[in-house]
């Protein structure tokens, strides 16, 4: 993870390379998305494996809820991400569409200009647009993010939630 973070400062052509380098220094998984054969048999296995270190299912996002591109989702996390009084980690079970291999990790911004500029130097080391900063609030009211995609086709989501505490 810090390899990526120290990537963007060094190819980042525009925006504060203060403003990256202090960003990078804290930069934290908030989800990863894991794409699955058998959403009941991967759910029952994640929360046996991390039930103790304090994981639990929270919940199911409904793809009815939001864009064509975002699928059903069920969620796993830790006590902090779920209660809210921090900034903590989650998975998202998928199911996995055919020949789909590829990894979706949400990359924790404290600000709106960090989302911004994370997207702007991914997207100037010749990443793909999959979806520019905007607000998300199909997930939830706060909730901003930018989305891009690498040549092999692994996507980063950077994110901001309103709702949690700078760290």
């Amino acid at each position: 993870m810090g390899h990526a973070g120290q990537h963007a400062v060094t190819t980042c052509k525009h925006g504060n390379r203060r403003r990256l380098e202090m960003e990078r220094a804290r930069v934290m998984i908030d989800h990863v998305y894991i794409s699955v054969n058998n959403i009941q048999k991967s759910l029952a296995f994640n929360l046996a494996a991390l039930e103790p270190l304090g994981w639990r299912e929270f919940g199911k996002y409904d793809a009815a809820s939001g864009p064509d591109t975002v699928p059903d989702l069920y969620g796993i996390g830790d006590h902090t991400y779920i209660s809210g009084t921090g900034v903590g980690s989650s998975i998202w079970l998928r199911q996995r569409k055919r020949g789909e291999t590829s990894l979706y990790l949400g990359i924790v911004c404290d600000t709106n200009d960090a989302v911004d500029a994370a997207y702007a130097a991914a997207i100037s080391a010749d990443g793909i647009d999959a979806g520019k900063p905007a607000d998300r609030t199909y997930f939830a009211p706060g909730y901003y993010a930018a989305n891009v995609a690498d040549f092999d086709g692994n996507r980063l989501e950077f994110v901001r939630k309103a709702w949690q505490p700078s760290r």
